[in-house]
C-alpha cells in the first residue's frame, strides 16, 4: 500500500511542478509585456487542444487540493524515552 500511496504523491508532486513552473513563467511573460499566454508553455503544447489543455489545468487543480490535504498525515514516530536510550554510565 506504501508503494501505492508514494506513486500518487509523486504525479501530485509533478503536476504541481509543472502548474507553478507554468503560472511562474505566465507571470514573467506579463511582466515583460507579452500577453498571458506569451509564456504559457502548457498553451503553447496543448493549444490547439483546448479541452486537453483544460484538462491538464484540472488535474493541477486537483493535485494541488490533495496536496493540501494530504500531506503531512503521518503519524508522528513515538520517541524512546530518555531512559530506554541511555545505557547506565553513559550521558554522565
Amino acid at each position: 500500500m506504501n508503494n501505492h500511496k508514494s506513486g500518487w504523491h509523486m504525479l501530485w508532486f509533478v503536476l504541481l511542478i509543472i502548474g507553478g513552473l507554468n503560472w511562474g513563467l505566465v507571470g514573467l511573460g506579463m511582466i515583460f509585456g507579452g500577453t498571458a499566454d506569451s509564456w504559457n508553455v502548457v498553451h503553447m503544447i496543448l493549444g490547439g487542444a483546448p479541452i486537453v489543455e483544460a484538462i491538464v489545468y484540472l488535474l493541477v487543480g486537483i493535485a494541488a487540493v490533495c496536496k493540501l490535504f494530504c500531506h503531512g498525515h503521518k503519524k508522528p514516530k513515538m520517541e524512546a524515552s530518555a531512559s530506554g536510550d541511555q545505557k547506565e554510565g553513559q550521558g554522565m
